[in-house]
């Protein structure tokens, strides 16, 4: 009886092993027939996470004074509505965004998130126009037809939250 088990077993297992090396042979059979286009961009690293805050400068003082981290000035972005101010953390950073005039997106998120919270990621790009090419051709909605200057600098695209499982994503050229 146990015998029988383990010729069982052993047949078994041996068929499992053919049928595993039968479905890498068709994987590797079709990506050798098949050239798949190099990506004309690239996604590169996180950039920072962006937090809506409804008092700037107590935030500031959080990770500042209490949390010893390193704090750059304020910074108006008028053309963006908004008060930026970026927190280093070495491998990224945080970007505080308080509202800056009366059409500040930040002033409606922050009426529906009265304590604030997460506004955005941003993750950098080597080619943001080749980029927003390949999203639109991939259904993706973005935010703004041209890439605008953002907080770096450096052109910046937003993504809309319904394409991107809820989360406004920035796209930031590297």
């Amino acid at each position: 009886m146990a015998a029988h088990r383990v010729r069982t077993a052993a047949g078994l297992l041996s068929r499992v092993c053919g049928l595993a090396q039968a479905r890498r042979n068709f994987a590797i059979s079709q990506s050798v027939g098949q050239k798949v286009p190099d990506p004309v961009w690239n996604l590169g690293r996180l950039n920072h996470v962006a937090i809506a805050v409804p008092d700037l400068e107590k935030a500031r003082s959080l990770y500042e004074k209490v949390l010893g981290a390193h704090v750059s000035e304020t910074v108006p972005l008028p053309e963006h509505g908004v008060y930026t101010v970026f927190v280093e953390l070495g491998n990224t950073k945080l970007e505080l965004l308080h509202p800056l005039g009366q059409n500040s997106p930040i002033s409606g998120f922050l009426q529906k998130n009265k304590a604030g919270g997460l506004h955005h990621i941003c993750i950098e790009v080597d080619d943001i126009k080749a980029a927003m090419t390949s999203l639109k051709e991939k259904k993706i909605k973005i935010l703004s037809e041209e890439p605008r200057i953002g907080a770096h600098g450096k052109p910046v695209v937003f993504l809309h939250p319904k394409d991107c499982d809820g989360v406004l994503v920035e796209l930031e050229e590297a």
